[in-house]
């Protein structure tokens, strides 16, 4: 009796532990934009098994596979904007924010997330938040608690004391200072290793001042060549990615020269620092799209006027210089600084960076493609191909041909599941 009872809870345990069937998802529609190729390919069949593409011809498909039918879609790969602020709300700007608790600006970010992934961004790197809430946004959406695009944290962003990413708002009887600041290559290491520790997959630096900062100026630089690359050398050690939020010109040229990866905002990029940039094959991640909130709505969000001015003042030569940089052939990334400007409005990119020099493709592509190549998870995410996450979004009509249709996406797929559907 012992052994019949015995062999019973093995069975019962066994039956528990078996590993579930294999689902297949067999995704149809008129056509698909090969971002790789760079072509439209005519009637595909995508074929999906756990979440990740097994073909787009059809191949493995089973009888029994559940089906997606987008009949009358363009299908492409979900979308990924490489700087994004999921904690940040442009609704409460300079020292409106002050009204709320600490973790309201974590709280509020659910809603952003689940805006971005709405709007077709099935990934988004999140480059600076606090209280690491964009780890735990990473951690709430991986275990099933919350709804979002895919996340690469950078955790706190590291800066020099008294600039950019440090806290320049309050009076000194505050003691306000940024998690993450650092002077000196040795203390900016140890900044490295602690964001790292607590969850961050890419580092963020600050390297020149900012538009939305208190007593900077975008074109100021203020890390030493010396702290840039103490920076990069540790982030790549650990097998990290660095971002490096960089108006000036010096900063720039800086940042590249020290080895950092993708160069954010390149507002205020010299004839220098474009060729810089290709010679050495930096990413140019430039938001050319969120000062028309900016202007628009800053005055009455709280926005001071010495940071409206600051905006205004590189939001023409930031997009002169994108269009400079694409004719250079520079390497260009999809980016638009998400909080900012509401999170859900993020495609409106598109229209500007076609309306600057890229082609529709190309503009694609930075959002893609290459996204994934600058991200270094080409095996995940980026294309539909056989092996990367099924994360696919779906328009009416030809994006090719319009490129504000992917301001209106009307499905959204997530490793084959549909989280977004439009009647």
């Amino acid at each position: 009796m012992k052994t019949k009872l015995l062999l019973g809870a093995a069975m019962l345990l066994g039956a528990f532990a078996a590993p579930a069937q294999a689902e297949t998802v067999v995704i149809t529609a008129d056509r698909m934009i090969d971002v790789l190729a760079g072509r439209v390919v005519n009637d595909p069949v995508v074929v999906v098994t756990d979440g990740r593409i097994v073909s787009v011809n059809g191949a493995g498909a089973t009888a029994d596979a559940r089906r997606i039918d987008l009949r009358g879609k363009t299908i492409l790969p979900g979308l990924i904007d490489m700087h994004v602020h999921l904690d940040s709300n442009p609704v409460y700007g300079g020292y409106t924010n002050l009204q709320f608790t600490d973790q309201f600006w974590t709280v509020q970010g659910v809603a952003n997330a689940r805006a971005m992934l709405d709007a077709g961004f099935t990934t988004v790197r999140n480059v600076g938040s606090e209280h690491y809430s964009d780890v735990a946004y990473k951690q709430a959406i991986d275990e099933g608690l919350m709804i979002g695009p895919r996340i690469v944290p950078a955790a706190h962003a590291l800066g020099a004391t008294g600039g950019h990413c440090d806290s320049t708002y309050l009076p000194p009887s505050f003691n306000a200072k940024g998690v993450a600041v650092g002077d000196g290559p040795q203390e900016l290491r140890v900044r490295v290793r602690e964001q790292r520790k607590y969850g961050a997959e890419v580092i963020k630096v600050c390297a020149t001042g900012g538009v939305f900062s208190r007593n900077t100026e975008p074109g100021q630089q203020q890390l030493s060549e010396e702290e840039l690359r103490a920076i990069a050398d540790e982030a790549h050690q650990w097998g990290l990615k660095v971002a490096a939020h960089a108006h000036g010109a010096a900063g720039i040229k800086a940042a590249i020269r020290a080895g950092i990866d993708t160069i954010e905002h390149a507002s205020l990029i010299d004839d220098e620092g474009i060729r810089l940039a290709k010679e050495r094959g930096a990413w140019l991640s430039m938001d050319i799209f969120n000062t028309e909130y900016t202007q628009a709505e800053g005055a009455r969000n709280g926005v001071m006027e010495d940071n409206l001015r600051k905006d205004r003042e590189v939001a023409q030569i930031q997009r002169d210089n994108f269009r400079k940089a694409v004719q250079a052939g520079v390497k260009m990334l999809f980016a638009t600084d998400a909080g900012v400007m509401p999170h859900g409005t993020a495609a409106g990119q598109f229209r500007v960076m076609t309306e600057y020099g890229m082609t529709p493709m190309a503009a694609i592509q930075s959002a893609t493609r290459s996204a994934a190549e600058a991200l270094g998870r080409e095996k995940d995410v980026g294309a539909i191909a056989p092996g990367r996450f099924a994360d696919i979004v779906a328009v009416d009509g030809d994006p090719l041909t319009n490129i504000r249709l992917l301001e209106k996406i009307s499905v959204v797929i997530k490793g084959g599941e549909v989280v977004k559907a439009v009647d």
